[in-house]
């Protein structure tokens, strides 16, 4: 349940060298579930139109997962820009039109795309390209992907890929060299999928996004049952060891999303990473608020 005295500060982890610091924002891929009211997240009777105020209480930052399903409208993000209290910001997911199901014109959705998000101005972190499961490292996948991230020259942009076949030295340097991010993923381990990475390609930026790992439901069909799945504190705790740990000196901000909605388990395994994260020390370093 939300309260109203939560504070959504905005995380900092110093470097050893304290030369530099990483700040971290933690969130959910979405925050406009109904069943998150049922769950107990938002208060009974809460209606959409009022659930990203109450998220705010909670979160910095929230990935917006209604652009991958319809364009980006700038009407609708400019109401959505001047609601935000002054600590939240925005990631975008690039609309399946340009990803899992190509237009034909799908540079002039890329255009359409650009104008659509622009309200968001300063508020906006970051552009989420997720790549398709079955999107392999051909050559007329890698010429598409090259060709998209041109159109999108300009905009900070962060790639998610799902296919395993990507997790090359060659394809981090590209994308270093374009000062792209590259999305560091907790899913399933299983074949064919992208792994559990600490590479950082873009110093701008680390990004995160914990879709759960749920074996039996991730290749069901079923979106409920593949993100079904509630991180224990031992996980999280792990996990924070083994790779962010690392992560947090080779950038100087990160996002980190948790896409396991189902039951509003997304929101309640932010706030438990947020807690591990102040209150464990990575590398002789602490977060602070």
């Amino acid at each position: 349940m939300i309260k109203k005295e939560f504070n959504p500060g905005i995380h900092v982890l110093p470097s050893d060298n304290q030369l530099s610091e990483c700040t971290l924002m933690v969130g959910t891929s979405g925050y406009s579930y109904l069943e998150w009211v049922d769950s107990g997240f938002y208060p009974a009777g809460t209606k959409s139109a009022e659930m990203l105020g109450l998220y705010s209480r909670c979160f910095s930052a929230v990935e917006l997962n209604y652009t991958w399903y319809q364009m980006a409208r700038a009407e609708a993000l400019a109401r959505m820009a001047a609601a935000a209290p002054p600590h939240l910001f925005f990631a975008a997911k690039l609309t399946r039109t340009m990803t899992h199901e190509r237009a034909e014109d799908w540079q002039q959705q890329v255009r359409l795309y650009r104008q659509g998000i622009a309200p968001l101005k300063k508020k906006l972190m970051v552009i989420l390209v997720q790549l398709p499961p079955d999107f392999d490292r051909s050559i007329t996948n890698r010429c598409f992907l090259a060709e998209l991230l041109d159109c999108l020259h300009g905009l900070p942009v962060a790639v998610e890929f799902r296919h395993a076949s990507w997790a090359v030295d060659g394809v981090f340097a590209e994308l270093e060299r374009r000062r792209v991010t590259l999305v560091t993923v907790d899913e399933p381990t299983l074949p064919g999928l992208f792994p559990c990475l600490d590479v950082i390609t873009n110093p701008e930026l680390l990004y995160v996004r914990f879709h759960g790992r749920n074996l039996q439901g991730w290749r069901s069909g079923n979106m409920q049952k593949k993100f079904d799945y509630d991180y224990s504190e031992v996980e999280l705790q792990q996990w924070c060891e083994r790779y962010l740990s690392k992560m947090v000196h080779k950038a100087n901000r990160g996002m980190l999303f948790f896409n396991n909605h189902v039951r509003a388990q997304a929101p309640r395994n932010a706030r438990l990473l947020a807690s591990i994260v102040g209150k464990t020390k990575i590398h002789h370093t602490t977060l602070s608020t």
